[in-house]
């Protein structure tokens, strides 16, 4: 075929609209569609093309990109009656970056070879905020590798870096096991900072303390900060987390792991997505602890440093860290250093322990997420690589090899007195009680 120049785009959410700016900014003709217009206006604006359908928006291009919510939405988009799939041509290559149900992508990707369509099942790790602003984004990709060939020029301009790793279904789990290290990450951090606040401890010292310690995570250097704001980060709905954790254990069941804490996480996620509304900011699922207790988890005047927080409008300094990895993150102002505090000894203790059971789970959810790749039959080397450039920062699984986990913290997090209702705690704990 000849060189990419024409891709059609199908959804144009927080995901979908850095990958469409970034295609813009290298030259390539875009056209769009999503359900709402309204969503795609900032890309309109920076010169793609408005689609009627998605059909319309794969007529005459050489490569048709999805980014979908749901499993259903990949289905109706391409398969519908104005579906994607009915207005491209053989040659061409569907890529579908969403998180899904990859026997979805089986189904889809059958009908796509009857066309002569490849097909490419290509779910984008964000990095988190970094990754969607700062293309540190990572694509895993299986399927057709023709089609994985020809579109190598476009993954790399819409992420940081690609990996093939084999048939449809085995890049799916591997965005589910590197999702599962910052979904599980967050719900427990959440917890933590309840217990410590309720401890008379500042958030933004723990903060600190805890981005300083071993049980450091893309959860508590990157999304605390918006549930100390109290926006509950608008980059991601409760739906897609607690979709990711159904998809998540569906995979365990399908490999016949027991995934024990993932399945905890994943109670939890269905809980908070039965009480709050699905299309608010994942961090609700911390809310649950929040309204149990009749608290707030919380920095008064606190500013995340994200536009993704309480400020949209909030610009990130244009100086930024780049790790040993090569990955990239904007540098904090000083003005984000917690005010001086001095700990007593019961609080420095209770801090500590803290800290030191979130590296613990930190350790379990590794273990758990190497299971899951195993489980498709992923090497341990190329399981690490995509965990290093899809997860963010995780202590423990940079420091892996050779690493001892101390499951004594979990007598130290039992012995903690408080009058906190805790039941995601009590849940955690149970499964070595048991």
């Amino acid at each position: 075929m000849e060189n990419i120049t024409s891709i059609g785009f199908v959804g144009t959410g927080s995901m979908g609209r850095p990958m469409i700016h970034e295609l813009l900014k290298k030259g390539y003709q875009v056209k769009v569609f999503d359900r709402y217009r309204s969503a795609a206006e900032s890309v309109i604006a920076a010169g793609a093309q408005w689609a009627d359908s998605p059909k319309d928006a794969a007529i005459g291009c050489q490569i048709v990109i999805t980014c979908l919510p749901l499993p259903q939405d990949v289905l109706e988009n391409m398969l519908g009656d104005q579906g994607a799939l009915e207005g491209m041509a053989s040659g061409t290559t569907w890529i579908d970056t969403s998180t899904t149900d990859y026997h979805n992508t089986l189904r889809i990707a059958k009908s796509a070879k009857a066309k002569g369509v490849y097909s490419i099942e290509g779910p984008v790790s964000n990095l988190s905020h970094m990754g969607v602003d700062f293309a540190n984004s990572s694509i895993y990709c299986a399927g057709d590798r023709e089609g994985y060939d020809m579109s190598l020029e476009v993954l790399n301009t819409i992420t940081k870096i690609a990996f093939y790793v084999g048939e449809i279904g085995s890049a799916q789990t591997t965005k589910l096991l590197t999702n599962l290290l910052f979904y599980g990450p967050v719900a427990i951090a959440g917890d933590c900072f309840a217990i410590s606040q309720q401890a008379g401890i500042p958030n933004h010292w723990m903060w600190d303390f805890v981005k300083a310690s071993k049980g450091n995570s893309v959860a508590t250097e990157q999304f605390m900060p918006m549930l100390f704001d109290g926006s509950y980060d608008s980059s991601c709905t409760l739906e897609i987390g607690v979709k990711d954790m159904s998809l998540t254990v569906a995979l365990a069941d399908e490999f016949g792991l027991t995934l024990p804490l993932g399945r905890v996480i994943n109670e939890r996620y269905h809980t908070s997505g039965r009480v709050y509304d699905q299309q608010q900011g994942h961090l609700k699922i911390c809310k649950l602890t929040e309204d149990a207790n009749e608290l707030q988890v919380r920095i008064a005047g606190f500013v995340a440093p994200t536009k993704y927080g309480i400020n949209k409008q909030y610009v990130r300094s244009a100086e930024v860290v780049t790790d040993k990895y090569g990955r990239i993150k904007p540098k904090l102002p000083e003005s984000y250093r917690a005010p001086a505090f001095e700990p007593d000894v019961e609080q420095r203790q209770l801090a500590g322990a803290l800290a030191a059971f979130m590296e613990y789970t930190n350790y379990v959810f590794v273990k758990e997420a190497y299971e899951l790749g195993y489980g498709i039959g992923i090497r341990h080397d190329l399981i690490t690589e995509m965990i290093l450039w899809s997860v963010g920062t995780c202590w423990v699984f940079e420091n892996f090899e050779g690493y001892k986990a101390n499951p004594a913290v979990l007598d130290d997090v039992a012995a903690i007195k408080t009058e906190l209702h805790l039941p995601l705690i009590q849940d955690v704990l149970g499964i070595w009680a048991r």
